[in-house]
């Protein structure tokens, strides 16, 4: 080692220690490797150290940092983990003063007492000049580190520096090269003298910018040959970096502009390597000289620019060493051309009105947040939203805290750009720079996955997709709100957020790809940065742009479907699911069951802005329903291929799913108690509500974008996961049963606990060969089958996870059934099942019975791939419509397509002794009225269907509008002859279409009354022009609104036990027979209806009412020409007499337009009634004559003929 020698004598052994450890430290790490160990060098290290110690004028009586230790740049990288800095010429107090800047907000770097001595340099690595790119590194003889600079002397590139104070800041994890960097706060201090270089001998010919300018218009006129540029600095570009090359542009202008010399000035092209850091050095407003320009052209322009030689160099403006070159020519008269302009800055396909222009404008902010790092998108100031995409900031990215400092030149500021944003938004473009002009003194946060990937995919955005300003930024809002709804959960923000290429496709920009296709402007052409730079006007991506109206949003699911809920309640109003006249009619317990069930259907477009659904497919084992799935929870859904067809392909499991195209429908289920119509305004009655929200869409209206294994996170649904080992076997579905809670009996012994029900679902059909085993190209030939287990038929059993297969599962469909695993001999050929027994076999023509495991799988295989298949009929099967309406119940499963017209709640049709005992519930039972479609029928037959437990709640998407098939549902006759149908085990529902939007109610058909007794199915419900001839029946009463008996006065008369309530409600109904000269009819009219037929106003019906309370019923039968009475009570002569008056009016006989239904459903079950004879008067002839029996019809509407206007005469005063 070699003796240090030293002019004073150490006094304290610690001093001694520090002393030797720095002279090993320098020797290593700091003296020229090619060299011998250098005493003065090793000195000069140390005395440039003690002169910046000392400065501080605190250093409590050391003369030397004891407390510091030197540091390589090695250890730097390798041990320090955590940001640090270290002022070595700062005191303790300083030091605190200065660490309060970043509170209350932020965390203070730690200080670390660490001495950092290096070459600063701009060679990244060697001395070839192609190794500068314009970046800054600190180096020593064990590595070197990039760094940040504020102001930059060129004069100290080579030079070995001591750095007193400075930052370390660890690699960030969006960086992939891992490297770390240095910021420099304070200036450098050298630690040998720095040689100023001398001034020219003699002063340096210059051109000034006018002169320069006009010589690049007239350089054919005059050889230009390289020149000296002076002016001041007015603009300075960002530094471009292509693949090809590195550049930037300076504009230099007069020092002393007058006016006609205001906008004089000339642009130069730095793109020589070690020039490149010059962007560092150079400051707006100073003035420069340039020596050794020459003239080039810029491939692809029409024009020329001065740029730098290799031999040019960058100094500051000295006016006594300069000289202004005196040129001779008449080019040097002024002329009025223009500098360069553009030729497409007009864009006349832009709407005028709608377009905007930004301003160019300086700024000095300070960064107060982070918005979106990867987008470089920022906070200034706390009130100003500041964008860096549309330059390339990847050297600036690193620094960007909040407390950094940074001056805008050129900056274009936008408002009002939509899209969610609401402040202004600093965007600069590559004619600006950003330079910088303080560092934070906070330490980085905590970056999240979200924070550190995408960097590349914006990117992309902006310099593949040419995305203006205001969608740019709503595309990273979606993509940060997506990227939050799936990740990390459902995907890996890696994936998500990656790079698109051909290959290789980012899902979150193909999510996007629909909107930003149809928003984006067309033919917009690609970025051209010296374009950008240099052309008057001014026109690149940020200078025109247009206030964004937000397309879609992409809520979360749990989000949307509050939302749902929140608007389904909101507009739940009693009083308008049933309005009056028709509530004030209904009993109690009608009145509850109408209200029970209810629904809304929302479309995207209800949503303002309208909304989008994504999320991952995934099949629930607990519902045996469709779901998608985010972060905030899942959505069941109900999903069909296109019209008519169901979903059968297993493998959209695990895909991810985005629709603008949805109906997110709400069932509102509601038990309550209301005592009659006039408490429905009063939601104490309401007991209990409950909300059922799902959405429905087609498969093709969405986008379905599969997810590689490795994109899923792991605890995605392995269901879908291929295995390398394996066996399968193929089977034809041919019936398949509901989905339903069912007993399964255990191995006995197994569990002493009564085994609860079990959601499953049974499937039966064959098998279609033999165990095929996996090979390494796909399923190996199957294995040869046995006479007897040809054509075997099969029972299978899904239960437990395996419940997820149900929406897959088509009758007519072939599948693969896989198990994972090493092959098992006979796995698919087990007789029998321990969890049903020989009989259901036999029933459904089984011969074996198969339990699916949960971690077997599904695959659809295309029957035109299979010989033997080719002749399978996939068509949903029916039963004959005669069939279905007829009295033949000996197949009493009958199966049709049909569209669900209403949907009700109505009392249970169990009888009460099959309740449980203790049960006190009220059961309640779902009743669908349908029309049956039929291909030969011009008008659709209606059946009703009743849904009963453990059938409830019924399959998603049985809504009123929906076209469903139902699939061997029970047939029943009732007591009067009526034909319906109940749901069974067996009984499978297919949704074939989702209810219209917008409905539009078609009027109904205008029709003969002889139409309806021909052997053709005639319209359910239809309207006629027919005559009142006379009334048959009359019926006016009140009654209790809880038990419905008669009320006289308003007293219920029910004994034991007494009614409750005493509420009491009127209801009416009346029979008339009518004719319109093709056939006669009974119509039965009821409550309100009765009104209209007895042509009574409002006010009049309400008195005739009241009238009635007091005896509580009035019945007038007309049996002829008088009336008979029964009546509750004694009734005065006055009431009968007007009653029987106005029945026999012309008031009420009188033509009419009636609106009807049939009062019973069409069947085959009771045959129609032959014609009969009946005598006719016709004048002075009697007439015998053939005349079918009356239609039974149940009014809908009465409304006055108009060629008969109502006029009651004597009977009635006006309302």
């Amino acid at each position: 080692m070699v003796a240090l020698s030293m002019k004073t004598v150490l006094k304290v052994p610690e001093e001694q220690a520090w002393l030797e450890a720095a002279q090993t430290f320098i020797q290593e790490s700091l003296c020229p490797t090619d060299k011998e160990p250098n005493v003065q060098f090793t000195q000069s290290v140390i005395d440039c150290v003690k002169t910046v110690w000392l400065s501080q004028g605190k250093y409590q009586g050391f003369t030397l940092p004891l407390s510091y230790s030197f540091v390589s740049v090695q250890n730097l990288r390798t041990h320090q983990r955590l940001p640090c800095c270290s002022h070595l010429s700062w005191s303790s107090s300083a030091y605190q003063t200065w660490a309060q800047k970043a509170r209350p907000n932020g965390v203070p770097l730690p200080r670390e007492r660490l001495l950092l001595v290096g070459t600063l340099t701009d060679l990244s690595g060697d001395l070839e000049q192609g190794s500068r790119n314009g970046s800054l590194y600190v180096k020593d003889n064990t590595g070197m580190l990039s760094c940040e600079l504020i102001d930059l002397d060129l004069s100290w590139l080579g030079h070995l520096f001591l750095f007193p104070s400075w930052s370390y800041l660890p690699p960030a994890r969006w960086n992939s090269s891992g490297e770390g960097h240095l910021e420099l706060w304070e200036a450098p201090v050298p630690v040998f003298p720095l040689t100023v270089s001398p001034g020219p001998l003699t002063p340096l010919p210059v051109l000034y910018p006018e002169i320069a300018s006009r010589l690049l218009r007239h350089r054919s006129k005059f050889r230009v040959e390289q020149h000296n540029l002076a002016g001041k600095l007015i603009q300075l570009s960002a530094l471009v970096k292509s693949k090809k090359k590195a550049y930037f542009i300076l504009s230099l202008g007069e020092l002393s502009p007058t006016v006609s010399q205001a906008i004089s000035h000339v642009s130069i092209i730095v793109q020589i390597p070690a020039q490149l850091v010059w962007h560092r050095a150079l400051c707006p407003g100073k003035a420069y000289v340039l020596t050794q320009l020459r003239v080039s052209r810029i491939r692809g322009h029409h024009y020329c620019v001065w740029m730098t030689s290799p031999f040019s160099h960058l100094m500051l403006l000295e006016p006594e060493c300069v000289q202004e070159l005196e040129l001779e020519g008449p080019f040097l008269e002024t002329d009025s051309k223009s500098l360069p302009t553009s030729s497409n800055f007009q864009d006349k396909k832009e709407p005028k009105g709608l377009m905007r222009d930004s301003r160019l404008l300086h700024y000095t902010g300070i960064v107060t947040g982070v918005l979106n790092e990867p987008a470089g998108l920022y906070e200034l100031d706390g009130q100003l939203g500041l964008c860096l995409a549309y330059q390339q900031f990847h050297d600036l990215r690193r620094v960007m805290r909040p407390g950094v400092c940074l001056e805008l030149q050129d900056v274009h500021l936008l408002q009002s750009v939509g899209g969610g944003t609401t402040r202004p938004v600093l965007a600069s473009c590559l004619r600006g720079a950003i330079l910088l002009r303080g560092f934070s003194c906070q330490k980085p946060g905590t970056q999240s996955s979200l924070q550190t990937h995408g960097a590349s995919l914006y990117e992309q955005l902006v310099w593949e997709r040419q995305l203006g300003l205001p969608l740019y930024l709503w595309a990273v809002k979606v993509l940060e709100e997506l990227a939050c709804k799936l990740c990390p959960h459902l995907l890996r923000h890696q994936q998500f957020l990656q790079h698109s290429s051909p290959g290789n496709p980012s899902l979150g920009l193909q999510l996007l790809a629909p909107t930003l296709d149809a928003l984006a402007l067309p033919s917009r052409s690609i970025r051209n940065a010296h374009k950008e730079i240099l052309e008057e006007p001014h026109h690149c991506p940020l200078q025109k742009y247009a206030q964004l109206q937000t397309p879609c949003s992409f809520p979360t699911l749990a989000t949307l479907a509050e939302e749902g809920r929140h608007r389904a309640w909101a507009s739940f109003d009693p009083k308008e699911l049933l309005p009056l006249p028709e509530a004030a009619h209904l009993p109690c317990c009608q009145l509850n069951h109408r209200l029970a069930w209810s629904w809304i259907c929302l479309p995207p477009a209800a949503f303002h802005p309208p909304q989008a659904l994504v999320g991952v497919l995934v099949a629930s084992s607990h519902k045996g329903c469709l779901q998608l799935r985010d972060r905030s929870g899942s959505l069941s859904c109900l999903l069909l291929a296109k019209h008519s067809q169901p979903l059968t392909d297993p493998q959209l499991i695990g895909c991810l799913v985005r629709t603008e195209k949805f109906q997110l429908v709400v069932e509102r289920d509601v038990r309550s108690n209301f005592p009659s119509w006039k408490e429905l305004g009063m939601t104490g009655f309401i007991q209990k509500q409950q909300a059922r929200v799902y959405a429905q869409f087609f498969l093709a209206d969405a986008l379905i974008l599969p997810v590689p294994r490795s994109f899923h996170h792991s605890s995605a649904p392995p269901q879908t996961e291929p295995t390398c080992l394996g066996q399968s076997r193929l089977f034809l579905l041919s019936h398949k049963e509901a989905l339903m809670k069912r007993n399964f009996c255990t191995s006995l012994g197994t569990t002493s606990e009564v085994p609860k029900p079990t959601l499953s679902f049974h499937v039966s059909g064959c098998w279609l060969g033999g165990t095929q085993k996996k090979e390494r190209i796909g399923w190996g030939p199957p294995e040869p089958l046995t006479v007897e287990n040809k054509d075997q038929k099969v029972l299978l059993i899904f239960l437990g996870s395996s419940v997820r297969w149900f929406e897959f599962l088509h009758p007519g469909q072939v599948y693969r059934l896989v198990a994972p695993g090493p092959a098992t001999p006979k796995l698919f050929e087990v007789e029998g099942s321990s969890c049903t027994s020989q009989r259901p076999l036999e029933l459904a023509g089984c011969v074996s019975c198969l339990t699916v495991q949960d971690e077997w799988t599904l695959e659809l295989e295309s029957a035109q791939d299979l010989p033997d298949m080719l002749g399978i009929h996939k068509a949903l099967s029916g039963s004959l419509l005669t069939d279905l309406l007829g009295a033949n119940v000996t197949d009493s499963l009958v199966s049709f397509s049909a569209e669900i017209l209403s949907r009700t709640v109505c009392e249970s049709l169990k009888p009460v002794c099959q309740m449980k005992p203790g049960n006190t519930e009220v059961r309640r039972c779902v009743k669908l009225t349908v029309a049956i479609g039929t291909a030969d029928s011009e008008f659709l037959p209606r059946l009703d269907i009743y849904i009963e437990d453990p059938h409830l709640p019924p399959p998603l998407g049985l809504l009123p509008g929906a076209r469903v098939h139902f699939n061997q549902l029970e047939k029943r006759i009732s007591r009067s002859h009526n034909v319906y149908c109940c749901f069974r085990s067996s009984t499978y529902v297919q949704v074939l279409s989702f209810p219209p939007e917008t409905t539009v109610s078609a009027p109904l058909p205008h029709i003969y009354l002889a139409e309806l007794q021909q052997g053709n199915w005639g319209p359910f419900q239809a309207t006629a022009s027919c005559h009142v001839i006379s009334v048959v029946s009359l019926q006016l009463l009140w009654v209790c609104a809880h038990c419905t008996s008669v009320c006289p006065q308003g007293r219920c008369i029910r004994q034991g036990p007494a009614c409750s309530t005493q509420t009491s409600i009127s209801q009416a109904s009346i029979r008339l027979l009518v004719e319109d000269g093709t056939a006669e009819a009974m119509v039965t009219c009821r409550n309100y209806h009765v009104a209209a037929a007895l042509g009574l106003c409002p006010n009049e019906w309400t008195s005739l009412l009241e009238f009635i309370r007091k005896p509580g019923r009035v019945v007038l039968k007309f049996t002829g020409p008088g009336a008979q009475l029964e009546s509750s009570a004694k009734i005065e002569e006055p009431l009968i007499l007007y009653l029987h008056t106005l029945c026999t009016s012309p008031s009420v006989l009188r033509p009419v337009v009636l609106s009807f239904e049939l009062e019973r459903k069409p069947s085959n079950i009771t045959p129609l009634e032959p014609p009969r004879l009946q005598r006719f008067q016709c004048g002075e002839f009697p007439l015998l004559t053939r005349v079918n029996p009356r239609l039974q019809l149940a009014c809908l509407c009465i409304q006055e003929s108009s060629e008969h206007p109502n006029s009651q005469g004597a009977f009635t005063s006006s309302c």
